[in-house]
């Protein structure tokens, strides 16, 4: 968090043919971005720092070079100045997220250093606050603005090559000394965040222009390095392959000098560039191919600074969040690469470790948003606020990632959570009592555990797994427990009997459970009410809008059939399904003519669950959401209480998820969509 407080947002005043910027962070980086800024016809205004000294000072520089109006102040101060319509930020990896949020809701335009941060996880929180508050953010990538980067996209686009099949690119040098940030852990230090970053994203570029697709990442990532006496990267190679075949050679470092060039391969010959990322004198391209003789083309004299200081302003008078040089959804993708290059080495700094208390991005208190869509329901013997929405926790990769998504949930509303004994080896029940821990919210949540999966799936099993997931939780109890799978070979007795011991010890609130059948859930309830015990009082079913054919699991139980509905409505049993989106059925991936997905054909393909769709489509565009959002909508709606259980991998995802909660239909409209009328 930063040592400044937040700032109350303030409106710049009307825009002046020269945009108006301030730099946050008057470093070696910064004053290049000075040197190029009167080339864009920008002006600086407002130069801020966390030492006054160093502010003033930039000030005195960028005065020597024309810009005499220039004030020099803390971040906090330069962010209220009203004549500021844009930010560049150039400090430490680590302390570009406060920044950027402070930014953006103090109402400017953000360039930011890259990384943008130094996880996905961060990043994806700082990408959502830019788009929920209208504004670009761009990260400063500035050799992708340069036209040389241009005109090699360009020359891949147009087949100079032939089809590309390799990249191979580097960006690594030898610092002197094991000093500075570069060597630091606390700010993010090494050479794969620092500088393997370019390569990353200038591949990713070339894939990009050799298949037109708008943002992509490998597929398959593997990776070698050396991890210094600092504990940061000093050297690391990278291979990637990505989804078009298409294989890369990554190289970065910071002790190991490279040749620092960027070289495609294609069927028909090479394009290299020898000064790919400084792009200093005068660049070249050289284009090698078989059929012609060997040509270079220079790109001297350009700005690059000064072009992505263009580029954000440019998205700023139009409206957009990002700038088609360097687009968010590329941002986020290259997150998530260099994450998994930093893993693929066994890199992982202390403030992200799974034991490290990760703060909320920018520090403030996790609060419920003003205008959260949530709906909340009752659970018998819940006395928590029970949200509709049930936040899985099944694929968070890591505790940074898992922090920001779990705190979007809450901010929107949130407050069950679903985990189980088998998630992740157990690390993702872990993962979420350490969230929980570092908010300190324990009794503001509603921790739904399973246990007792096939094949350890009987009662001395239930309760060493159900102790043990208390242990990873760090917690004495469990909100709602369930077992994950029945086992018909153990009289259902068996099983009420240990689950009722745990509840009267105070283990648990409520139990139940995941993939059983109509028959055995009645049985069970029988058996506890000739017997004096607590019963089974909800149920973790698949069920959703599209009818199952078949499960994606061995084990599981569906309750969609109209059998199932009406056992439900009858017995009014809490249902909190998984898959009720039919696990990507709703999203535009399902057509009669692709079969490519053998699980979604298995499951889910048949005449009447495509006319579900065609329904879902239909009233999707009359409530202006996508189908997905009608799907939810219809759980939601049932005549029984449902918790849909949702599992976002981003936080994008989750909004797009959470707009079924806006959708109200009525009960003609429900039975439409069922083909049911």
């Amino acid at each position: 968090m930063s040592a400044q407080t937040a700032t109350t947002p303030t409106t710049p005043t009307s825009p002046s043919p020269s945009p108006r910027w301030a730099v946050l962070g008057p470093g070696s980086i910064a004053r290049r971005f000075l040197s190029q800024l009167s080339a864009s016809g920008g002006v600086l205004v407002a130069a801020g720092s966390s030492s006054p000294e160093r502010a003033q000072a930039f000030a005195d520089e960028a005065a020597e070079q024309g810009f005499t109006d220039v004030t020099a102040g803390t971040y906090d101060q330069v962010l209220a100045d009203p004549r500021v319509e844009a930010v560049y930020i150039a400090t430490v990896h680590t302390g570009h997220a406060d920044l950027v949020l402070d930014a953006l809701r103090a109402g400017k335009a953000v360039l930011c250093e890259k990384p943008l941060t130094p996880n996905h996880g961060t990043t994806m929180a700082l990408v959502d606050a830019a788009r929920q508050a209208g504004l670009p953010l761009v990260e400063a990538f500035m050799y992708r603005f340069h036209p040389q980067t241009a005109a090699l996209l360009d020359l891949v686009r147009d087949g100079a090559v032939g089809t590309v099949s390799h990249v191979d690119a580097s960006f690594a040098f030898r610092a002197g000394e094991r000093t500075g940030r570069l060597f630091e852990v606390d700010t993010a230090g090494g050479g794969i965040l620092d500088v393997g970053c370019y390569p990353v994203t200038m591949t990713a570029a070339v894939v990009q222009a050799a298949t037109g697709l708008p943002v992509v990442e490998p597929v398959e990532l593997t990776a070698t390095g050396t991890l210094g006496p600092t504990g940061v990267d000093e050297w690391s190679v990278a291979h990637a392959t990505y989804a078009s075949g298409v294989t890369a050679s990554l190289r970065t470092g910071v002790r190991v000098e490279d040749t620092n060039a960027v070289v495609v391969h294609g069927s028909r010959g090479t394009i290299t560039l020898r000064d790919p990322w400084t792009i200093g004198g005068e660049p070249v391209i050289e284009v090698r191919t078989v059929d012609a003789e060997p040509t270079t083309t220079s790109y001297a004299d350009a700005a690059p600074y000064g072009l992505e200081a263009d580029a954000t302003i440019a998205a700023l008078r139009a409206g957009r969040v990002d700038a088609p040089q360097m687009t968010t959804d590329e941002t986020l993708a290259t997150a998530r690469t260099l994450d998994r290059w930093r893993a693929a080495i066994g890199l992982r700094y202390p403030f992200e470790a799974e034991t490290a208390d990760i703060p909320t991005v920018g520090g403030r208190p996790l609060t419920v948003a003003g205008d959260a869509p949530m709906a909340y329901g009752e659970l018998p013997g819940i006395d928590k606020r029970v949200s509709r929405l049930v936040m899985g926790v099944d694929n968070q990769p890591d505790l940074a990632h898992a922090s920001a998504i779990f705190d979007h949930f809450v901010e929107q509303g949130g407050t069950v959570f679903d985990t189980g004994y088998v998630y992740g080896g157990g690390v993702l029940e872990g993962r979420l009592g350490a969230w929980i821990r570092n908010r300190g919210i324990r009794e503001d949540v509603v921790v739904i555990t399973k246990g007792a999966h096939t094949p350890f799936c009987d009662p001395e099993s239930l309760t060493r797994q159900l102790l043990e997931s208390l242990d990873r939780q760090g917690t004495d109890y469990a909100d709602v427990y369930m077992m994950h799978r029945d086992n018909p070979d153990i009289p259902v007795g068996e099983f009420v009997d240990v689950l009722d011991e745990h509840r009267r010890a105070g283990r648990i609130r409520v139990f139940g459970g995941s993939n059983w059948t109509r028959d055995r859930f009645d049985e069970a309830n029988a058996w506890a009410a000739a017997n004096g015990k607590y019963g089974f009082e909800v149920l973790s079913n698949h069920f959703g809008l599209a009818e199952a054919l078949d499960v994606p699991w061995a084990g599981c139980e569906h309750v969609t059939d109209p059998a199932s509905k009406r056992w439900l409505e009858e017995r009014q049993v809490p249902l909190l399904p998984w898959s009720s989106q039919a696990r990507g059925f709703f999203t535009g991936r399902a057509r009669p003519d692709d079969t490519s997905d053998a699980e979604l054909v298995r499951c889910y393909y048949s005449d009447a669950n495509f006319e579900r769709l065609r329904r879902a489509e239909e009233l999707g565009s009359r409530f202006g959401v996508p189908a997905t959002a009608i799907a939810l909508a219809y759980v939601l709606h049932q005549p029984f209480p449902t918790f849909p259980l949702f599992g976002p991998r981003t936080i994008a995802e989750a909004r797009s998820s959470m707009l079924g909660l806006t959708v109200d239909l009525t009960p003609e409209q429900v039975a439409w969509l069922d083909l049911r009328d």
